[in-house]
């Protein structure tokens, strides 16, 4: 249990933050829809009462994914993340279809709710709230790629690198980014309402409130179930053979492999050196080419084993062939 809470304390500190944000967000939400039968504040409670689960899981798997590598599981828990975003989506997909349905229901029977102005302060409110959950992960972005914005620009640079963030913090990005865009709708459609005898507005903002949120489901499993499998990533493929590259002593990269595990990367090389090397001089090249690749930002593990050269050069034009 001690190593339990350990763990969480190295767990992704914005998800916590918008899972306790969005727990928040929720109650406030389902309480003023209770009250007022306003059918976008209901597919605003379920859409804020998911992001809570979800993000609550999220954070829990981050923190879990740095447990160390067992016996057992000697490849070690960088997978649980991926695995923990899976189940996750699930959740938004079960809130994001009784949003919809929700919807479809209230454009064919419409009902005028009650309430306006309460309605009006809550989502703009709880809207103010889910932003700044959304510009934490939009700065916790920008310093996990190690890229610099500042003011306005965060969000530009921060979208810009949105695929090179870990995964925890993607998803609170995308739900985030939904969620400050679905209040806004909301409100839009409750003033529509509320002025204008189309009360059809609120129920047209709940589905395209769920369409967004199916959209973060579709992205968030392709982008795990790939984790979850072990998948290679171009990028740090490329910097990684480059920087194998530039030893002196290395000749060629017959193979090269960088698996994306949970958060962190694993990298496996066959390289080509001199066959006149001794084994202490080919031992000392393994060693500095190691510690060298594990400088490199998230890479927990390398393997580099070695051949003879053959003169025919595999590594082309920093491609990894």
């Amino acid at each position: 249990m001690k190593e339990f809470f350990q763990l969480l304390k190295q767990g992704n500190k914005s998800a916590l933050m918008a899972a306790v944000v969005n727990a928040v967000v929720s109650l406030v939400k389902g309480t003023t829809y209770i009250f007022t039968g306003n059918v976008a504040m209901f597919a605003e409670t379920l859409h804020s009462l998911g992001d809570a689960a979800n993000q609550l899981f999220v954070f829990t798997g981050s923190a879990l994914s740095r447990k160390r590598p067992t016996k057992r599981f000697p490849k070690g828990f960088g997978r649980v993340v991926n695995l923990v975003l899976l189940g996750a989506v699930i959740v938004v997909g079960i809130m994001a279809y009784e949003t919809i349905k929700e919807g479809v229901s209230h454009i064919f029977h419409p009902t005028e709710s009650t309430g306006f102005l309460i309605n009006l302060i809550v989502l703009l409110g709880c809207t103010a709230l889910e932003s700044t959950v959304l510009l934490k992960a939009m700065r916790e972005i920008i310093h996990e790629t190690g890229a610099e914005a500042k003011g306005l620009a965060i969000f530009p640079v921060a979208l810009k690198n949105l695929k090179q963030a870990k995964a925890a913090t993607k998803l609170v990005f995308m739900e985030d980014t939904v969620a400050t865009g679905g209040g806004l709708l909301a409100a839009l459609a409750v003033v529509i309402s509320h002025f204008t005898t189309f009360h059809q507005a609120e129920g047209i903002a709940s589905i395209l409130i769920g369409l967004m949120m199916f959209i973060v489901v579709g992205e968030v499993f392709l982008d795990n179930a790939g984790g979850a499998i072990g998948k290679s990533d171009e990028g740090m493929h490329l910097q990684v053979g480059q920087r194998i590259m530039t030893d002196p002593d290395v000749r060629d990269i017959q193979i090269l492999t960088v698996i994306k595990e949970g958060d962190t990367f694993h990298v496996d090389a066959e390289v080509e050196l001199d066959s006149a090397l001794t084994l202490a001089e080919i031992d000392d090249i393994r060693n500095r080419i190691e510690d060298d690749l594990l400088q490199i930002d998230n890479i927990s593990d390398v393997m580099i084993t070695f051949d003879e050269e053959d003169s025919v050069m595999d590594w082309e034009y920093g491609d990894g062939r």
